[in-house]
């Protein structure tokens, strides 16, 4: 399993060197919202790294090619369940109908927050865009916030890029997780704050 995801990993990067890199970064980031498990983030870093002053051009194509794609994965959850639940079950790693069914009980009360964490941190994104159709919550919610969590992402790999080039590579190869967390639980704090305080 490793050795595929790393073969599809390198497959990925081959396409920052061609003409079809653009189409490409929005296909990936389409697909990786709803089943492919390749993160866009390794194609918008090394496109960004090659072409560092167009790194927030990669950035918006990473986020719409992510946001159509997590309204693919939610009408999957939304439509087509039924039909596939005991394939999600047997072949995404780590996911159990009784996890599943917690998942469910989060939505309805943390929709917005719970879409913006899988789409801003490295949780995988399309397990929620599909259990967001399953549970049915709002779609306009669903949207809002895939656009403000991935767009923060992308949005920040990008930044790294324009203002750092190089060595902001190996910092987000080496820290890329961690740093997601970090900032994502510095936002949650603020949020926490900010509604006690209201």
């Amino acid at each position: 399993m490793l050795k595929t995801i790393r073969r599809l990993y390198d497959w990925v990067l081959t396409w920052a060197n061609s003409r079809y890199a653009l189409p490409a970064l929005a296909l990936l980031a389409f697909t990786e919202a709803s089943f492919f498990p390749i993160p866009p983030d390794v194609l918008v870093m090394a496109l960004a790294l090659s072409m560092p002053k167009l790194s927030y051009r990669y950035a918006l194509v990473a986020t719409i090619g992510s946001v159509l794609g997590a309204a693919l994965g939610y009408l999957i959850g939304w439509g087509l369940w039924d039909v596939l639940s005991q394939h999600f079950y047997t072949y995404v790693p780590g996911v159990t109908e009784s996890g599943f069914a917690t998942v469910g009980g989060l939505f309805s009360e943390y929709d917005f927050w719970i879409i913006f964490a899988a789409g801003f941190t490295p949780i995988p994104y399309k397990i929620f865009t599909i259990a967001a159709g399953v549970f049915a919550i709002n779609f306009p919610i669903f949207i809002l916030a895939s656009l403000i969590g991935r767009g923060l992402r992308f949005y920040l790999v990008a930044a790294l890029f324009y203002y750092m080039g190089q060595p902001a590579r190996a910092i987000i190869e080496k820290y890329f997780n961690l740093l997601t967390v970090i900032l994502f639980v510095i936002i949650a704090v603020i949020v926490v704050v900010v509604r006690l305080a209201s």
